[in-house]
């Protein structure tokens, strides 16, 4: 693979090669854009729960669907609000509004409840204790496009506004699994712009400020446009067959090829600098310097490649969507930093580097730059150096012990957004648990017997933490007769009741709740005498329930794969037993530390107590994958020295050589996953945060001194079994 790589690179770098790749990405790029679809065009559906198809609570959703058919739907939730308490007045308002919606008979639209129809008492059911905020559930039919849902929520919202404006006391907010769906839709179509345009601005910035030339700054970021419009397309072409592919994989997609792209083009003139000084002609000098590149971009790319390929081990769909989107991306971007990058540049020549154009000089002298004096420091005291970061850094990591984990989605919208203000309103006035109650399914062989069914009912009611268990079997309320008629199927043989919690659906102590009534199922259904029956738990709590432990379970597999396949290829890169074991232990150091500091100023700072519980294995696999990166980008160039000079002068002629390329890279890498901080989602404005920090921890304190001190105390055996030359008796570095 690095001979054919190194044969890509040269033909790349030859005047011919140059001008004939530059010619195939950019032909690919224009007929892609013209032909193929986008990648965003295929975007997984949000309101898909991403368990496995055995899970309990899906099983528990087909029960639903089979003995009663008349309820699945995806619920839209019309939430009508006011200050003080709701008026008849208010109520014939949203009598018209309920008229309106059945008589439009809307095509997406399954059923709307005939709130115009009702006697005032069950109006009231709609009603909050406080009297200040109704419910008008609208169910949309089952697996409608997204861009269905978000056409239906617009149109509901337009005819509930139209009347309201006779009454402008009373707010209309439209949430539930509808609305979500549809303001995702409008959230990501405005941030991917955003996004994509910040991120080009943003280093096209930086690049200026590194080489204070136009060009340089030009050239990658061509190139990772080229590269980009190619990328997306292919996915969008997978996606059009059949692969998933998730809102946010595209986002952090677009961020990673622009940082990759940029790093390896950080690396290219770097070395490409150096050897125009030493050659004349710029192919022979880029052939040269794509001879030590190729191996450090090839085996850097590899790692993120191998940690993205180890997500389909994940059962969690959202994480294993992932894989294919990122695996598709790598190949090309990798392709694209060992081809047209070089290509590119050598066309350009040395005008690239206008108004600073190098010239050949074997006469001047190096200069001794910062990063030289660092390697220096770290060699003459590798201990203090080494507990000067280590001490910190555990302390910060401590702090991962304190990490408190959301479930809850909607809480990562922005506080604008019309479907959070419509759950925060409910959260307000209802009761937690009426947000999202859990749905028992009770199944039997036979006709079920209506008092066994209510002891059920009371043994459910019985269990502390449940707040309220409906319907009552044993009302003698004839405004419940109809209710209690629909909570059987029409054979009898399965009935179904909801539970409301006194906590938080989304609580993680709701989960164990309901997790022990699991347990506890065979008990329940003996004493209630019902045995031979099953019961099935549907709802929002049942799967984020599920959520929590496939997550826990994918965290765990996930880390320990891509430790292992990461180390085994920092082995083979640096053909070394020992060095993967401390570059590794090193990088996931940071990882800690980075997940310790985000924690503690999302907290401290933004007022986050919770963070979601993806954050941390989409933090593990960029941030790990990327840290290795730049310590291979290391240990290639002390290899390299290793071959002329002992240990530890290759060591800080090393860290000498790269320190300012290396850290300019990590500064942009950061600085292009800090734009996810301008996003409105949470999740991606936590995870973009932490990877910042992260990259600039493994940046300029564990690659620039915990790195280098380690390999000094080690000194030999830093790279054993490689043999490397003998240290002198009094080495001045």
């Amino acid at each position: 693979m690095l001979n054919l790589a190194k044969k890509l690179t040269v033909f790349s770098s030859g005047k011919k090669g140059a001008k004939g790749i530059v010619a195939i990405w950019f032909i690919a790029a224009m007929l892609m854009g013209w032909l193929a679809p986008g990648a965003s065009d295929y975007a997984t559906s949000i309101n898909e729960s991403g368990l496995p198809e055995d899970s309990v609570s899906l099983k528990a959703d087909e029960k639903l669907k089979e003995y009663f058919p008349e309820d699945k739907g995806t619920p839209a939730l019309l939430v009508f609000t006011k200050k003080g308490e709701f008026t008849d007045t208010d109520f014939a308002v949203i009598d018209k509004i309920s008229k309106k919606i059945e008589t439009a008979k809307l095509e997406p639209v399954k059923s709307v409840v005939p709130f115009h129809k009702l006697p005032p008492q069950a109006k009231a059911s709609f009603l909050s204790e406080n009297n200040t905020t109704l419910i008008l559930p609208v169910s949309l039919k089952e697996n409608l496009e997204r861009k269905s849902i978000n056409e239906t929520i617009e149109k509901l919202g337009k005819m509930a506004k139209a009347e309201l404006k006779s009454n402008d006391e009373v707010k209309l907010a439209i949430t539930g699994p509808a609305g979500i769906v549809a303001d995702m839709i409008s959230i990501f179509a405005r941030a991917d712009v955003v996004l994509l345009l910040g991120t080009m601005g943003l280093i096209f910035v930086l690049l200026i400020l590194i080489y204070r030339s136009p060009l340089l700054a030009l050239v990658p970021l061509l190139g990772a446009g080229i590269v980009y419009e190619v990328v997306n397309k292919t996915i969008g072409i997978f996606g059009s067959a059949g692969m998933g592919i998730d809102s946010q994989s595209t986002s952090i997609m677009s961020i990673l090829l622009f940082a990759a792209i940029t790093d390896y083009s950080l690396f290219i003139v770097a070395r490409f600098k150096e050897e125009l000084k030493k050659e004349e002609n710029k192919y022979t000098a880029m052939k040269r310097a794509m001879e030590e590149v190729t191996e450090p971009i090839l085996f850097s790319g590899g790692t993120v490649l191998a940690a993205m390929l180890v997500l389909f081990a994940a059962i969690y769909e959202p994480y294993r969507n992932f894989a294919p989107v990122f695996s598709l991306a790598l190949v090309l971007i990798i392709l694209g930093g060992l081809t047209l990058l070089p290509a590119l540049y050598v066309l350009f020549g040395r005008k690239a580097f206008w108004p600073a154009i190098p010239k050949v000089d074997f006469t001047a002298e190096a200069k001794q730059t910062f990063w030289a004096k660092l390697g220096s420091g770290v060699v003459k005291n590798p201990l203090k150096s080494g507990f000067f970061v280590v001490i910190p850094l555990v302390i910060i990591a401590l702090n991962t012990l304190n990490i408190e984990y959301s479930f809850n989605l909607i809480k990562s919208f922005p506080d604008d957004i019309e479907s959070r203000q419509g759950y925060e309103i409910l959260e307000k006035n209802f009761s937690p648990g009426e947000l999202a109650p859990t749905t028992v399914v009770v199944e039997s062989s036979q006709k079920l017997d209506l008092e066994k069914v209510q002891s059920l009912r009371d043994e459910l009611l019985a269990v502390e933490g449940v707040e309220m268990v409906n319907p009552d079997f044993s009302s003698k309320d004839p405004m419940e007769a109809m209710r209690l008629d629909s909570s059987f199927s029409v054979d009898r043989k399965a009935v179904k009741m909801e539970i409301v919690f006194s906590g938080n659906p989304y609580d993680q102590k709701t989960f164990d709740l309901l997790n022990g009534i699991r347990h506890d199922k065979s008990k329940l259904i003996n004493n209630a005498g019902l045995e031979g029956t099953k019961l099935y738990f549907a709802g929002e709590t049942a799967k984020q329930a599920e959520i929590r432990d496939v997550n826990d379970r994918d965290t765990m597999v996930v880390v320990v794969l891509t430790t292992v396949v990461i180390m085994l290829l920092l082995g083979l890169q640096t053909k070394s037993l020992i060095a993967p074991i401390y570059m590794m232990a090193t990088i996931i150091l940071s990882y800690f530390t980075a997940l310790g500091a985000g924690t503690f100023i999302f907290n401290k700072f933004f007022g986050y107590t919770e963070i979601s519980y993806r954050i941390p294995l989409y933090t593990f696999i960029f941030l790990v994958a990327l840290g290795v990166d730049y310590n291979i980008m290391l240990i290639s160039r002390i290899k390299e020295e290793a071959r002329k000079h002992p240990i530890k002068e290759a060591i800080s002629l090393g860290l000498a050589h790269t320190g300012g390329v290396i850290s300019s890279a990590g500064v942009i890498l950061a600085a292009t996953f800090a734009v996810l901080i301008t996003q409105p989602i949470m999740e991606l404005f936590m995870f973009g945060f932490t990877v910042a920090i992260g990259v600039l921890i493994d940046t300029f304190l564990i690659r620039t001194i915990l790195v280098p001190a380690i390999m000094v105390k080690m000194g030999k055996y830093s790279l054993w079994p490689q043999k490397v030359m003998a240290e002198e008796a009094d080495l001045n570095v």
